[in-house]
């Protein structure tokens, strides 16, 4: 059998009517880019932010039909909202928008409306995102220890593992397994020491090696957080993967962060790119909680001597100079390497121990933050 071809997905979507109940989806420019991989078709429907509940059906019905097809193995289908959300007459096609003769928009034209709210996960009162501007620097560790420092604490905490291209969670946290679903389509999240978790490394083989387009990267993200059977969580940490790409952009644009939290080293290099970071957040208006600096100091083994082998204090003093708080510095020390190869996160398996409340100050300094910090309107993000 041919392959699945995305103007065959366009045609059959066709079907499928949009809010204003005249015209399809297509034709009211709501599909995003048609994604298509070893049979299964990606792809999102954007729509007003206020409506996402209404519309689930239309969501549904899109799924459905596009599973139907003969060929396609599977369908992930995602409801986003974004500034042309909720279109409700179809969109010119561009030789007729051409065909007027003009490159600029009228002078009189009306003003575009307010961009919508961001669509919340259910159930989930803030979410905190855990990002760095480079990899190695403990982020993924780090982000595992705040989520259960923050437990420790007495919140109810889950944590998404939001790296598509090189997944942790399930090694960092010794989960294994695949995890249920309810009706075939809302998942059960894993759970290990009191938290719930959900992470692509629960859904594909640990070397597989994930080779995935934007639009592919937006769906799965967004079904990971809005098809989740999370609960009732105070906060979802969310474990970013390093630098600032699609993931980034989509968490920023289409999620309500609470706020970020930088993880950096002392070095002038880590630091330099947790600028990048730092600099990203602020222009897609997401607070920037603090700066963790990790591996900030080593505590030796056999005499528990102090060597600040990276040399010591530059986060902290990043922080002060961006005007950012700073959060705390975690040690470089060999039970958090051991713990996060086990498994067995020092928070965890010691804690009662020093470096265990080292994660929980930093914990209730990021969710003070947190809750001083006020909601913001969703960012306009547009490509040209």
């Amino acid at each position: 059998m041919a392959d699945i071809t995305k103007e065959q997905v366009l045609e059959k979507l066709k079907t499928v009517r949009g809010p204003d109940l005249e015209h399809n989806i297509v034709e009211l420019g709501m599909v995003s880019d048609v994604f298509i991989s070893d049979g299964k078709v990606y792809f999102s429907i954007t729509v007003p932010a206020e409506r996402a509940k209404d519309l689930e059906p239309m969501r549904l019905a899109a799924e459905r039909v596009i599973k139907d097809m003969p060929g396609v193995k599977g369908a992930m289908v995602a409801l986003t909202a974004d500034k042309k959300a909720g279109a409700t007459t179809p969109r010119p096609a561009p030789a007729q928008a051409a065909s007027h003769g003009h490159s600029h928009p009228h002078p009189h034209a009306p003003p575009q409306p307010p961009r919508a709210a961001k669509i919340g996960v259910p159930g989930v009162k803030s979410i905190i995102a855990v990002a760095s501007g480079k990899g190695g620097v403990g982020k993924s560790t780090t982000a595992v220890n705040l989520a259960l420092g923050l437990l420790a604490n007495g919140l109810r905490v889950g944590i998404l593992d939001a790296d598509i291209y090189g997944p942790s969670m399930p090694r960092l946290l010794k989960i294994s397994g695949k995890p249920s679903q309810i009706d075939g389509r809302i998942i059960v999240p894993m759970e290990n020491y009191g938290l719930k978790v959900m992470s692509m490394g629960f859904l594909v083989e640990e070397e597989t090696a994930m080779i995935w387009r934007g639009p592919m990267v937006q769906s799965a993200l967004l079904q990971m957080l809005r098809e989740v059977a999370w609960g009732e969580l105070d906060v979802l940490v969310v474990d970013m993967p390093p630098g600032t790409g699609d993931v980034q952009l989509t968490m920023a644009q289409q999620v309500p962060l609470a706020g970020a939290v930088i993880v950096s080293t002392p070095q002038d290099l880590a630091l330099i790119d947790a600028r990048k970071g730092l600099n990203m957040f602020r222009k897609v208006e997401v607070p920037v909680l603090g700066i963790v600096e990790n591996m900030s100091y080593f505590i030796a083994p056999d005499t528990g001597a102090r060597y600040d082998i990276f040399g010591h204090g530059g986060a902290r003093k990043e922080a002060e100079r961006i005007g950012v708080p700073f959060l705390g510095e975690v040690p470089l020390t060999m039970g958090i390497r051991e713990t996060s190869d086990a498994g067995t996160p020092l928070v965890a398996a010691e804690p009662n121990g020093v470096v265990a409340n080292i994660y929980r100050e930093i914990a209730a300094n990021v969710w003070k933050q947190v809750i001083g910090t006020p909601q913001r309107a969703a960012p306009a993000i547009v490509f040209e």
